[in-house]
């Protein structure tokens, strides 16, 4: 068995795990804290430290960060739903301080696409699959042949004069009270350019609307196979967890 840390960093909780790489199952009760309010680096960095001591994972197990945040090069330059303090700062390094150990430091999108690619909706898959995760806002994910493309941030594509999530997100049809058909509308217009642009060869899409997925993925009406995410709110613990595995040591 290949054990791998998992943790999940998200604007209103912090979850982890110990993972089964060779499954794809947790192999450990998930541990779950509040994102401290205001999201400040310290604060975020302390509750992943509690959450790595209780999960007392071996010390040679590869431990897996996934954030809500352009990460490049170990840094994250950009904050969703947590402090400002986050955009530029060296990320990686603060978390291996506090940790004491090598971290995969990913995008949350981005660890939760690479899941689904490895033990979920999009297990044996070619091509490019991209999965969206339909929340407060759009998240977005490229897997190539299995391969991550990070930092896509397709939620922010402009469309029709204005970022795509601030008028197609789920955090939007919940504000406007918008029925399942009245949002397809607007999900139509929004997959069907990704669509055009990319080309790809399956849409996962996530987030926890998901679960309603029968609501309104009938509804569209694309060229790509359009399935909802297998994982639910595993993905990120697993998906940071893997990459984790993958990343070559230094």
């Amino acid at each position: 068995m290949t054990i791998a840390v998992g943790i999940d960093i998200g604007g209103t909780g912090i979850k982890g795990a110990l993972v089964d790489l060779g499954n794809g199952e947790l192999a450990s009760d998930r541990v779950k804290r509040a994102t401290p309010e205001g999201g400040a680096p310290g604060a975020i960095v302390d509750a992943t430290v509690d959450i790595l001591q209780e999960l007392d994972a071996p010390a040679d197990s590869p431990v897996g960060v996934c954030f809500p945040a352009i990460v490049l090069e170990g840094r994250t330059m950009s904050a969703a739903n947590v402090s400002e303090a986050w955009i530029g700062l060296e990320a990686e390094k603060l978390f291996e301080a506090g940790l004491r150990r090598d971290i995969h430091f990913v995008n949350d999108a981005d660890a939760a696409g690479y899941a689904e690619s490895r033990y979920g909706a999009a297990v044996g898959q070619e091509g490019l699959v991209i999965m969206t995760t339909l929340g407060t806002g759009i998240g977005s994910a490229f897997i190539h042949d299995g391969v991550l493309i990070p930092n896509t941030e397709l939620g922010h594509l402009e469309l029709d004069g204005a970022d795509a999530e601030s008028w197609a997100s789920n955090g939007v049809r919940e504000r406007e009270e918008l029925s399942f058909a009245d949002w397809a509308e607007r999900l139509q217009r929004y997959y069907a350019h990704v669509e055009f642009l990319f080309s790809p060869s399956l849409f996962v899409v996530g987030g926890g609307v998901s679960k309603h997925h029968e609501q309104f993925l009938p509804l569209l009406d694309l060229r790509t196979p359009t399935v909802p995410a297998a994982l639910r709110n595993n993905a990120g613990i697993m998906g940071a967890a893997a990459l984790a595995q993958r990343a070559p040591t230094t």
